[in-house]
Formats: C-alpha cells, structure tokens, sequence
C-alpha cells in the first residue's frame, strides 16, 4: 500500500471517529441524499394532486413549460447553494447560511421561519393522507373511519423512523420513491399512446403559459419543488458532504423539473386538450387512477391509488427528516434549549424528532375538533389542513431562498481567498435572489387563489404571519443575545465550529 493511499484512509478513519464521537455518523451518500429530496417532492402526489389542481383552477395549457422555467430559476439559485455548502457543514442549513452570509441576527431569523415553513408543510400533508386513507378503506372495504384516525398511526410510524438511523429513512424512501416513478411513467406512456387529440406540442409553447394566471401557475408549480433545498440539512450525515450535498441538489433538480414537465404534458395529451380543465376540476386527483383504470387496468389503478398514499408518507418522513435537524442545530447552539441536541444511539436527532411528532399531533387533534360537524364534509382536511399549511409552508421556503441568495453573496464577498468565480458568487445568486422574489410577490399577490378563496379573507393575512412573524422575532432575539450571552451569540450559526469562525471578522 502506498504512502498516499495509507494517509487517505487515516484521513478517512479519523473523519468517521470524530463524527462518531459527536454521535453524527456520516452514512449517506449521493443517493441517499437524493432520494431523500425527491422523496419530499412526492412525485405521485405531485402529479394526481399539484398538476391536476394547476389545470382546473387556472385554465391553462401551458402548465407542462412552468416546471422548466422553474427548475432553471432553482438551478441557478443552487450554484452558489451548492457552492456555499462546500465550506459550511451544518444541520441547520438556511439557518447556518443566513447567519454567516448576512449576520447572525438574520440567521436566527430564518431558522425560526424555516422551522415554522417546514412543520406547515410537514404537517399541512397529513391532511390530504387522513383523507386519502380514510376514502380507501371506505370505498374498498365498507369502514368508516375518521380522516384524524390513518393520521394518528402515521405519525407514530414516522416518529419510529425519525429516532432510528437516518439511512433506514433513506432506503425505505427508495423503494417508495422508486415504485411511485415506475407508475407514473406506465401513466405516461399510455397518456401518449391514447392521446384521443393526438400528441401535441401546444402545453410546452410559450404563448400557452405566458397569458393572464401565470403567476397563479408559477405558485402552484413551486411547491412542487419544496424539499430540493434540504440536501444542505444532511451535510453532517453525508460521506462526502463537499461533494454530496452538491451532486444531489443538482440531480435532484434536474429530474424533478423534467419528469414533472414530461407527466404535466402527458396528462394533457391523454385526457385531450379540450377536455383536460373539466375533467380534472371535476376528478381531480382520480383523474390519473381512473385513466389507469380505464387504459392499463384496475390493477393498476389500484396500486396506484396506494402508491399515492406512499406517496404522501415519503414526503412525511422526508419532512419530518428535516424539520427533527433543525430543532437539533438550535438546541445544539442554545438558541433553543439545548436539550434538542439530544440524540439517539443511531445519531439521529431523538429530541427534534419526539417535538415535531408531538406538533404534528396537536395540530391533528386541533383541526380534528374544530372540523367536526363541518359543512365541507369530507374534504374537510384537504381543504383546510392540507391547503392552508402547504401553501403557507411553501411561501416561507421561497422566501427563505431569497434571502440565502443574498446570504452566498456576503459569505463569498467576505472570504475572497476562497478564489470563487464571479458567476457562482456573485451573478448566479443575485439572478436566483431576483427571480425567487418574483416568484414570492406572485405567490403573495395569489395567495387567495392558492387557498382557494373567492375573496380575501383572515386567512390571507393570518397565514403568511404565522411565517413571518417568529422570524423577525427571531432577529430581536439574536440582538438580545448579543447584549446578554456574546459567548453564545458568537457561536450562532457556526454547528460544532462554535466560535472558532468568529475570527473570520464576522462581528456582526
């Protein structure tokens, strides 16, 4: 064995035991992280819930085109992303980014935010799995069931998942992910085969998307896109986080955009242009299994339908993942209480983990009794839980990736001897910074739509507050520190770094 090769794997041997040491082993690898971020995105739910919803509410073709455009805007906000993530290794991704970008108080801020955005998002889809499950087993089994019922066991088998090691998370999120694929490329292969007004190109023109509603289209579309920006969370866990976090979060872009677009265009071409905003404001999400159902078979169509329900628990872990690391980055830095930090004997995140299952329950249980009895019936959760928390998640996200545009920017700017191209810090970030703000004003100018709402109501201003609001007291917290605990307040947004970046002239 050469010198070389010998002190590569002392290098190696000595990583694994310091990681071990802070009960962080790193066992994932770029297809771990991957799937863990596709996972998130639902590709199934995305596609029998996000596109079908896209076509009825906004009446426009061109859906298919607003998964490229917005998986070019990600792409380039993901080259400094990326690039950032090379040099700072931390569970609290955002939170991290922000503060040593712009400033530590900042940084607070997007935490909170992101923990807020995240839980919403997380337990906003719990709504849509209580009823999905809930249907299923009346329509094929004659029991009745509460929605709030399926919702409860789910979030205890998550919370198993959460406490034990992350790599299980992983591998049983890639058969799920992998299943879900393989049937939504049989629906799109049939799509193109039946096209009953033949294959057309007219969803990927420009003129069908580019009319009055495309901000409407692009609010949907991206929260289609909504856990790409987690690889950054694993950094602690990856084998080789300087080159794992950036392969996945490129990858995991590239086929979200593309497979979403291909799907989008395929249930255009198969329902038929003319009759595709009736028939899915009409069949919404059982537009898909009826076409199987009718085109491929019943089988098929009904392990599709419990594919979706695999769906909807993939994202569930995947969020679940990402929202238990968060709450163990502050309590590891005492900005939250430090007993967050603990873990289990896996590394895994026990406390984050045990917290966010116990949120996921309240909220449950709090939806469970205010909508007993209610007029929507059965669609209760799917038109209160699942769409006012997903929306309202999926807000805070792109905002919070705004903000770490700008935050790439100031990190590199403050370390030039880093030697990073112009286009990745600077021009990639303010282009990302610049498009992502668009994206949050139209989301904001349709939040109405987006709930669902006919006309402004509470809601429309009680919502994004509830995403905003702890992240700017999260900035006068940070300041407080500042003034109480320098020691602490020096150590925000560093991880297991602590202080020793404050020489960097961070002072902020």
């Amino acid at each position: 064995m050469s010198t070389s090769t010998s002190s590569q794997r002392r290098v190696k041997e000595a990583a694994v035991a310091q990681a071990t040491a802070h009960g962080r082993v790193r066992r994932l690898g770029v297809a771990s992280v991957t799937l863990m971020i596709i996972a998130a995105s639902a590709p199934l739910t995305v596609l029998a819930g996000g596109v079908t919803t896209t076509f009825a509410v906004t009446g426009i073709l061109g859906v298919p085109l607003s998964y490229l455009i917005l998986g070019a805007i990600l792409a380039v906000f993901a080259v400094g992303y990326a690039a950032m993530s090379r040099h700072v290794t931390n569970a609290g991704a955002f939170y991290a980014y922000v503060s040593q970008g712009i400033s530590r108080p900042a940084g607070v801020g997007a935490s909170l935010t992101a923990l807020m955005a995240y839980n919403l998002m997380q337990v906003g889809i719990y709504g849509i799995f209580g009823f999905t499950v809930s249907s299923l087993l009346s329509e094929r089994f004659g029991i009745d069931v509460p929605w709030w019922v399926p919702i409860l066991v789910c979030i205890a088998v998550v919370a198993l998942l959460g406490v034990n090691r992350v790599d299980l998370s992983a591998k049983v999120l890639g058969v799920l992910v992998a299943l879900e694929f393989l049937v939504v490329i049989v629906y799109d292969v049939a799509s193109f085969a039946v096209a009953p007004e033949g294959v057309t190109a007219a969803p990927l023109a420009p003129s069908s998307l580019f009319v009055p509603g495309l901000g409407a289209v692009l609010s949907f579309g991206i929260a289609a896109f909504m856990g790409f920006e987690s690889a950054a969370i694993y950094g602690e866990e990856a084998k080789e986080p300087h080159r794992t976090i950036p392969r996945a979060t490129y990858t995991a872009v590239g086929i979200i955009a593309v497979f979403y677009a291909v799907s989008a265009w395929a249930m255009a071409v198969g329902t038929g242009p003319s009759q595709l905003f009736d028939a899915a404001g009409q069949q919404g999400p059982d537009l898909v299994f009826m076409f199987l159902g009718t085109h491929v078979g019943q089988i098929a169509a009904d392990i599709a339908q419990v594919l979706f329900i695999t769906s909807l628990f993939a994202a569930l872990v995947s969020f679940h993942n990402a929202v238990a690391r968060y709450f163990f980055s502050l309590g590891r830095e005492r900005v939250l209480p430090g007993w967050l930090e603990a873990t289990s004997h896996h590394g895994a995140p026990k406390a984050g983990s045990l917290v966010q299952t116990g949120i996921a329950v309240l909220v449950t249980i709090g939806f469970a009794i205010a909508g007993n009895g209610s007029e929507l019936g059965p669609l209760y959760p799917v038109l209160t839980m699942f769409t006012w928390l997903t929306n309202a998640g999926a807000m805070g996200l792109v905002l919070l990736m705004a903000v770490v545009s700008v935050a790439v920017i100031g990190f590199f700017r403050r370390r030039r001897n880093l030697r990073v191209g112009a286009w990745t810090s600077v021009i990639a970030p303010a282009v990302g910074a610049v498009a992502l703000a668009v994206v949050f004003g139209l989301i904001v100018a349709n939040f109405d739509v987006l709930l669902g709402l006919t006309e402004p109501s509470a809601l429309s201003w009680v919502l994004p507050a509830i995403v905003v609001v702890p992240g700017i007291g999260g900035v006068f917290w940070a300041l407080r520190l500042r003034r109480t605990d320098p020691a602490l307040y020096a150590r925000i947004g560093h991880g297991e770094e602590g202080a020793k970046a404050h020489h960097l002239g961070d002072d902020d």
